[in-house]
C-alpha cells in the first residue's frame, strides 16, 4: 500500500515536471521574441526611434526574466537574487523628461544587459535542455502507441530508433522501446528542470556589485538593530532590577532597622520582623534568579542548546517532543539566539495557534544550525500582524540567520530557523 502511494506520487511529480518543461519551452519562444525586440530598439537608437521603443521593450524583457526567477524558486527551490528595478523613469513612463533619458537609464543598467544576454542564450541552451524530456516522451509515445498499429502501411524501410519494424515481433520491440523512451523522459524531467534553473541563475541573478551593495546595507541595518536591541535589553534589566530586587533589598534594610530598634524593648516583635526579612531576602534572590534566567539560562550555559530546549519542552504545558541532536556546541551568542527563538515559537504555538502537540527538530549540516518547530494548531500565522515573528527575524538577522514560515489556514504551522555557524566540541552532552 505504501509503495503504491509512493509510486503514484513519483508519477505525479514526473508528469508535473514534464508539463513544466513544456511551459518553459514555450516561455523560451517569448523570451527570444522579447530579446529580438530589445536588439531592434538598440539598433534603431541612431535614428531616434529606439529611444521610444527601448524602455517598453526592456520592461517586457524584465517581466519575462522575473517570471523565470519566480518559476525557478517555485518549481525547483532554486533561489535567484533579484536585480535592482529598472531605473526611473521606467516605472512611470509618462513622467516628462528630456528625450532619450529613459533609454540612457536602461543602457546604463547592468541588470538590463544580463537580461539581454539571458534572452539570447535561453532559447539555445535552456530551451533545448527542457526539450530533451519532451522529445523522449513524444518519440516514446510514437513507438508505443503508433508503430504497433501502422507499421504495415509504412512499408519497407520503416525504422524506429535502431529497430527495423517489419513484423509483429519487431512492432512489439518498438512498443517496448517506446515505453522505455517515455519512462526515461518522465524520469529525466525533474532533473532537467533543476539543471535549467541552475543554468539560468548564472545570468538571471543580480550582478555582483548589486549583491555586495545589498550585503553592506543588510549588515549596516542588522548592526543598528543589534545596538537597539542591546540598549533595550539594558533598559529592561535596569527596570527589572529597580522594580524587583532593589525594591526588596531597600525594604529589607528598613525592616532590619526596625528590628534593631525593637530588639531590646519588644523581642517577640523583633523576631517577627526578622522572619519577614528572611522571606523578603528569599523573594529578592528568586527575582535575581529569574532575571539571570531571562538573560542567559544556566541550563544553556551548563548543558548546551539541546538540553536547554528539552528544558523548555518540560516547562511547557503543551506536549512538546524534541528530536535530533547536535554534534557539538554553537557559539554562545548563537546558542542564546536559538534558545530564545525556540522559546518564542513555543509561546506563539500556545497563545495563538491553540496547538496541543509540538515537535522541535534540531540538526546541523553544511555549516548551518537548523531548528524546525512544527505544531498541530490552526495555522494562519502572519508575521505582519504581530511583533513575535518579526522579532524572531530581527534576532536571527544579527547572525545572518533566516526564518521560514509555513502556516496555511487550518494548520499545521512549521517555523524553520537556519543560522550559519561552526560547532565546537560539547562540554557536556545529554544522555
Amino acid at each position: 500500500m505504501m509503495s503504491d502511494r509512493r509510486a503514484r506520487a513519483s508519477l505525479v511529480r514526473a508528469c508535473r515536471a514534464l508539463g513544466r518543461c513544456q511551459l518553459a519551452s514555450l516561455h523560451a519562444v517569448f523570451v527570444s521574441a522579447a530579446g529580438s525586440l530589445v536588439v531592434l530598439a538598440v539598433l534603431l537608437l541612431p535614428v531616434g526611434a529606439g529611444f521610444r521603443l527601448l524602455p517598453p521593450a526592456a520592461r517586457l524583457l524584465r517581466r519575462l526574466s522575473d517570471r523565470s526567477r519566480a518559476r525557478a524558486a517555485a518549481w525547483t527551490g532554486t533561489a535567484i537574487v533579484l536585480p535592482d528595478p529598472l531605473p526611473d523613469p521606467l516605472p512611470a513612463p509618462r513622467k516628462p523628461g528630456p528625450p532619450g533619458r529613459a533609454a540612457r537609464a536602461v543602457l546604463a543598467d547592468e541588470g538590463f544587459w544580463r537580461d539581454l544576454a539571458w534572452a539570447w542564450l535561453e532559447p539555445v541552451t535552456g530551451g533545448l535542455l527542457v526539450a530533451v524530456p519532451l522529445a523522449l516522451v513524444e518519440y516514446g509515445a510514437f513507438g508505443a502507441l503508433v508503430q504497433p498499429f501502422v507499421w504495415r502501411s509504412l512499408g519497407g524501410g520503416n525504422w524506429y530508433a535502431f529497430v527495423p519494424v517489419h513484423s509483429t515481433a519487431t512492432a512489439g520491440a518498438a512498443l517496448l522501446l517506446g515505453l522505455a523512451f517515455t519512462a526515461a523522459g518522465l524520469l529525466a524531467a525533474p532533473a532537467v528542470l533543476r539543471m535549467h534553473a541552475r543554468l539560468g541563475r548564472r545570468l538571471l541573478a543580480a550582478p555582483r556589485s548589486t549583491r555586495l551593495t545589498r550585503r553592506i546595507e543588510q549588515l549596516t541595518d542588522s548592526r543598528g538593530r543589534a545596538h537597539d536591541a542591546l540598549a533595550a535589553e539594558l533598559r529592561r534589566i535596569e527596570r527589572d532590577l529597580h522594580d524587583g530586587p532593589q525594591a526588596r533589598l531597600v525594604a529589607l534594610g528598613m525592616t532590619l532597622d526596625r528590628a534593631g530598634r525593637l530588639l531590646e524593648v519588644d523581642p517577640p516583635a523583633a523576631r517577627a520582623l526578622l522572619r519577614d526579612v528572611r522571606s523578603t531576602a528569599e523573594r529578592a534572590l528568586q527575582d535575581l534568579r529569574d532575571l539571570v534566567h531571562g538573560i542567559h539560562p544556566p541550563v544553556l550555559a551548563d548543558r548546551g542548546l539541546g538540553d536547554a530546549v528539552r528544558s523548555l519542552a518540560l516547562d511547557s504545558f503543551l506536549d512538546v517532543r524534541v528530536e535530533g541532536a547536535l554534534p557539538g556546541r554553537p557559539p554562545a551568542p548563537v546558542e542564546s539566539a536559538a534558545y530564545f527563538a525556540v522559546s518564542e515559537a513555543l509561546a506563539n504555538a500556545a497563545k495563538h495557534a491553540r496547538a496541543r502537540e509540538v515537535c522541535v527538530s534540531l540538526a546541523y549540516g553544511e555549516g548551518l544550525l537548523r531548528i524546525a518547530v512544527a505544531d498541530d494548531g490552526r495555522g494562519g500565522a502572519d508575521p505582519s500582524r504581530g511583533t513575535g515573528l518579526a522579532g524572531l527575524r530581527r534576532r536571527l538577522d544579527t547572525f545572518d540567520g533566516t526564518l521560514a514560515l509555513h502556516s496555511p489556514p487550518g494548520g499545521p504551522t512549521t517555523v524553520t530557523l537556519e543560522i550559519p555557524c561552526a560547532l565546537s566540541s560539547p562540554k557536556t552532552s545529554s544522555s
